[in-house]
């Protein structure tokens, strides 16, 4: 009789998903919202985006070759971490700029500790700290989306300080026509291209969906029930690129249910936090690396009770 049992170690189900697949989905998704900030701040913010994604597989391939590893460039995991870093920079900073925190994303964040799926802290975020910390006044020098382009400041800056300057509408904040980072401006692309996420099966509602739903309710609170005030949090800054793109990412954030819960309603909270009592307007960055490093701890906390077994 033909032996039909294979024997063989975990995992017995295996998906069709790859690396590959899962980034270039990513980038897909990211894409639109990387253009509108190109059609916003110019060609400088295309030199800016391409820079920091060159730079990243450049440093990918040279850290791998080094380490006489093959070299997964193609699976656009640097790609990713390039787009998003670029996303997150000024078009008024110096070209050198994204060439630093690329290097650093990928060689020190990435690459020292493992490779793809052993950093415990997101890459780009890490390197826009980085950035922030070293060169502050280049990382926080705005310009208007318009034909003079002079500087400006954010919408939470504005509130924030509460400068005598005038305020964006809100649709203006929703479409993306104002001051900030490339790629965060637009808030209405970003959420499509995390809808698309979803409904690829890429990432689920959970940890995008408690993270900004607890922003919107502190911020309610602590404004005193102003929604127009709670709206602004909501679409401008960071909150909804760092929701879906980066709070998100596969290695380090909790892998339970419950953790996931924990670790949104965390980064909300701690997002709140910052920008209402900090010293910087913006929260998201400092508030999903501060809950990263939390994250295997908050999964030692929710892990599953096993049944069965010895003791």
């Amino acid at each position: 009789m033909e032996n039909r049992l294979t024997v063989s170690s975990s995992p017995h189900i295996r998906s069709t998903e790859t690396t590959q697949k899962i980034m270039r989905d990513v980038t897909i998704a990211l894409l639109p919202a990387a253009a509108f900030g190109v059609y916003n701040f110019g060609l400088r913010a295309l030199a800016i985006l391409v820079l920091s994604i060159l730079t990243a597989i450049v440093t990918e391939a040279a850290c791998q070759k080094i380490r006489k590893q093959p070299i997964t460039i193609d699976d656009f995991s640097a790609v990713v971490t390039g787009l998003l870093l670029g996303m997150n920079l000024p078009s008024t900073v110096p070209f050198w700029i994204p060439i630093v925190g690329s290097i650093f994303a990928i060689a020190v964040v990435k690459q020292a500790f493992g490779g793809l799926g052993h950093n415990f802290i997101n890459p780009a975020l890490a390197a826009r700290a980085l950035l922030v910390a070293s060169w502050p006044v280049e990382m926080t020098t705005w310009t208007a989306v318009t034909p003079d382009a002079t500087s400006t400041a954010t919408v939470l800056g504005i509130i924030k300080e509460g400068l005598d300057v005038p305020m964006p509408s809100l649709l203006d904040t929703i479409i993306g026509t104002i001051g900030g980072c490339i790629g965060e401006t637009s808030a209405l692309l970003l959420l499509l291209g995390g809808l698309f996420l979803i409904y690829r099966g890429i990432i689920s509602i959970r940890i995008p969906g408690i993270y900004i739903g607890t922003v919107a309710i502190l911020t309610l609170l602590m404004s005193g029930f102003d929604v127009q005030v709670t709206l602004f949090h909501i679409f401008s800054g960071g909150l909804i690129l760092g929701a879906f793109f980066m709070a998100t990412d596969y290695a380090s954030s909790p892998i339970t249910i419950k953790g996931q819960v924990i670790y949104a309603v965390g980064l909300g909270l701690l997002t709140t936090i910052i920008r209402f009592y900090g010293g910087y307007p913006e929260g998201v960055s400092y508030s999903i690396l501060l809950m990263n490093v939390a994250a295997p701890l908050i999964d030692k906390y929710t892990k599953p009770r096993l049944f069965g077994g010895a003791k």
